[in-house]
């Protein structure tokens, strides 16, 4: 018999995640069935929009979210023991699954990528990116980009793929390494946020003219100020709003109507999951090639050992991490 490890929702969040708010549970597995597989957690993600979706579940739940897992008992043919996939199997160590939602990896996976990156920029984050900006924001070669949280899983992703279609790319972020790392990897113009002297000046200095696109990751009150610097018929991707995620109070006020109108920019909400079949299998190429020719660069921010997962969640939502959230199980 397998003894399964899992992190669960204790108690709802109120305002930032606690430890308490997390319970570590151990269960036995049943023996598998017919067209069943064991899954063995290799490497699990840790994502914001976790701290959203926790809220739809019971307390007593375990936590969501994709791994990279190893079949190690199978009675699925389609899944022998040793295949390597992507599973929605949540915060815990083994699990069974029929098979359904499973994903391989891409065909083609080079053996010198590490397996985890099924979590970040060969997945669900480089999928956002890729889709928030190529679809929802319909980037042009020529135009300017801004993208917040820019040295995470998702905007280091979007930043690398507008310059790729030969745009000008600002980004932002919350530390002088983040800048950093921005710079290293080819954004045009970066400052950090929480150093800056005003937010409004510093966008006009990185982009006088304004923005033709708003790959937005944070929300609130930097939003408000980017939307009054949008170009006329700008595009905004509502990807996320970390920074009102964990607030107890009321929500700060939304954009200036008058910006949006008279400016005729366009906003909208995405969700990743609404791109499947070709698109996504097509996306899902593009940035393995990309990521294997070196034209998207990636970093990996990993916590070691699945009884650290709440402190990984928690220091993620924190911004403690540079690039993608990763726990090795």
């Amino acid at each position: 018999m397998v003894r399964a490890k899992s992190w669960t929702l204790r108690k709802h969040f109120e305002g930032s995640p606690k430890q308490s708010d997390f319970e570590l549970k151990t269960e036995e597995l049943p023996p598998l069935k017919h067209g069943e597989v064991l899954l063995e957690a290799l490497f699990i993600s840790v994502d914001p929009y976790m701290r959203l979706a926790s809220k739809r579940l019971k307390e007593g739940d375990k936590m969501m979210g994709q791994q990279v897992a190893r079949v190690v008992e199978s009675k699925n043919s389609a899944f022998p023991t040793g295949t390597v996939v992507v599973a929605l199997s949540g915060w815990t160590t083994h699990s069974i699954s029929d098979g359904k939602g499973l994903e391989k990896l891409p065909a083609g996976w080079p053996d010198t990528l590490p397996l985890s990156l099924a979590l970040g920029a060969v997945g669900m984050p480089g999928l956002t990116a890729y889709f928030g900006l190529l679809d929802i924001c319909g980037v042009k070669g020529g135009e300017t980009v801004l993208v917040n949280a820019a040295a995470g899983a998702v905007g280091s992703v979007v930043g690398q793929i507008a310059k790729l279609k030969g745009c000008k790319v600002v980004g932002t972020a919350g530390s002088d390494e983040k800048i950093a790392y921005l710079k290293k990897i080819g954004f045009d113009v970066v400052f950090n946020y929480k150093t800056v002297a005003s937010l409004e000046e510093a966008l006009k200095k990185a982009s006088p003219d304004g923005y033709n696109c708003y790959f937005d990751n944070v929300g609130g009150e930097f939003s408000n100020t980017v939307i009054a610097q949008m170009k006329p018929f700008g595009r905004i991707a509502i990807c996320g709003a970390i920074s009102v995620y964990n607030r107890t109070g009321p929500l700060p006020p939304g954009p200036s109507p008058e910006s949006i109108i008279y400016q005729q920019l366009r906003m909208e909400g995405f969700l990743v999951y609404n791109w499947q079949g070709d698109a996504r299998e097509k996306a899902l190429k593009d940035l393995l090639q990309w990521v294997s020719e070196g034209k998207i660069q990636y970093h990996e921010h990993i916590t070691k050992g699945f009884e650290n997962m709440p402190a990984a969640f928690m220091g993620m939502l924190r911004g403690e991490n540079l690039g993608k959230a990763i726990v090795t199980a």
